[in-house]
């Protein structure tokens, strides 16, 4: 896979070096506009120039219309691996640094001497990608993480860009338990650039930003049982614990703070653990959690470009805006945990799913759901879908678990192959993915996404 990433990073050098714009196409999660930012930030540190554009999915339509734009490289970041067929028509050279999973019959023989020659790829197109070469692109590395790869040996190295891969990794849920895979070698570049330190801590948000109760009901990762999501039940439990619930955490005494760490612990031992911080990064943006959450905000909030401004090192009233649309995201989430508590999910055999037309809870689905089989508000051995009517079709988000996934269920499979069948789209990864499909359809993919999870449990069984 380094040795693809270097010949991605050999291909941008040259059009850097020959003066052509860089078109950049990303995603506009957490993961995607950190892997637009820092392929941004590298290109301009080497004198290049860049277009970028933010999309919430790659679609063909995209791919076409940028056919007909004049630029000699197209970068997508964070996406594109399920695209090949489109992009593959591009007259242009294609850069791809994305991390989910190719269509199986777009898949790289990783044993090939040629890769873009087995799976049909033009020679103008290299695709970094870590299924191709039998690495977990959930797990190990996020979309940022590829793209960090892929510009890694520009110039004289770009090893200090090493944190806002990790931003991504964060955003896509890769680091809550320490990273590994190839994210372990992008934390060593990044300490060794002496752009990354760790050390061990509390993992509550906003600690110097919120009262305590609010640190504790915004701590959606690591989740804690009976305080996320519940603004009353963390004063509640602040007050029992002989604790002020109206002062920050960085203003406690610490015989309080080590209060706080005895009675967290209780509730979910891995909310105490390694941080990763950015040591000459402003104290909001420091913590790379936080910096990826305020992130996520700006893509949820559809601020994309304020969010690449911020990875770009925009700060002052840019950053005073992006904490404001954190705060109003925060107060969603908590909004659709207490509607998850009031409604619950539906089950089916094999999967439960929630459904809602509200408008504020429509872009916190996926978030909610994940949170509430966390939390025991759901039912964990079950994977959940989140359904939201956009007009005449339906956005789907897939969670799962980890020890779901160890069962056979790979939810990017399932909601690509269901939604096909209906003339949506949708894929992703095997614990988390996402889907388009037609309104009327709905209660017919449900089946059929029941159908397939079943027999990917069965077929593991066996």
């Amino acid at each position: 896979m380094l040795n693809k990433a270097s010949e991605a990073c050999d291909m941008l050098s040259r059009h850097i070096k020959e003066e052509h714009v860089i078109r950049i196409v990303s995603h506009n999660d957490a993961d995607g506009l950190s892997a637009a930012g820092l392929i941004a930030k590298a290109i301009t540190e080497e004198g290049g120039q860049f277009h970028t554009t933010i999309v919430p999915r790659l679609k063909a339509e995209i791919v076409k219309e940028l056919a007909h734009e004049r630029y000699e490289l197209f970068i997508f970041s964070d996406m594109g691996s399920a695209c090949l067929d489109y992009i593959n028509r591009l007259k242009a050279d294609v850069i791809i640094a994305d991390h989910h999973q190719p269509n199986e019959t777009e898949k790289n023989d990783e044993n090939s001497d040629n890769e873009n020659t087995k799976s049909n790829i033009n020679a103008n197109v290299v695709h970094v990608n870590p299924h191709i070469f039998g690495i977990n692109g959930t797990t190990e590395i996020s979309g940022a993480g590829t793209s960090y790869l892929t510009v890694r040996d520009l110039g004289e190295g770009k090893k200090h860009l090493a944190p806002l891969a990790l931003v991504g990794a964060f955003g896509d849920m890769q680091g809550q338990d320490g990273f590994i895979g190839v994210n372990k070698v992008i934390v060593e570049d990044g300490k060794e650039a002496g752009s990354l330190e760790i050390h061990e801590d509390l993992k509550i948000v906003s600690k110097t930003q919120e009262p305590l109760y609010k640190s504790l009901a915004y701590t959606f990762s690591p989740s804690l049982p009976g305080l996320t999501g519940d603004l009353e039940g963390s004063i509640g439990f602040l007050e029992k614990a002989g604790l002020s619930y109206g002062i920050k955490f960085s203003d406690l005494e610490d015989e309080e703070k080590d209060v706080l760490k005895d009675e967290l612990l209780k509730l979910n031992p891995k909310i105490f653990g390694d941080v990763y911080s950015i040591p000459k990064e402003n104290p909001i943006l420091r913590n790379l959690e936080e910096y990826s959450s305020i992130l996520d905000s700006c893509g949820k909030n559809k601020k994309t470009g304020l969010g690449l401004s911020i990875v770009l090192g925009e700060r002052g009233e840019a950053l005073d805006v992006a904490i404001k649309f954190q705060t109003t995201y925060r107060e969603q989430l908590i909004k659709g945990m207490e509607w998850i508590k009031r409604e619950g999910s539906t089950q089916l055999e094999s999967i439960q799913y929630i459904y809602s037309d509200d408008k504020v809870l429509k872009s916190v689905m996926g978030t909610i759901s994940s949170v509430g089989i966390s939390v025991g508000l759901l039912v964990e051995d079950k994977p959940i879908l989140s359904m939201a009517r956009m007009h005449n079709d339906v956005k789907v988000s897939g969670r799962t678990t980890k020890n779901m996934v160890k069962k056979g269920v790979d939810l990017g499979k399932a909601l690509h192959d269901s939604s096909l069948s209906f003339g949506g789209q949708g894929g992703g990864h095997d614990i988390a993915a996402g889907a388009m499909i037609p309104y009327k359809e709905m209660d017919n993919f449900l089946n059929l996404v029941n159908d397939m999870v079943e027999y990917q449990i069965n077929a593991k069984a066996q």
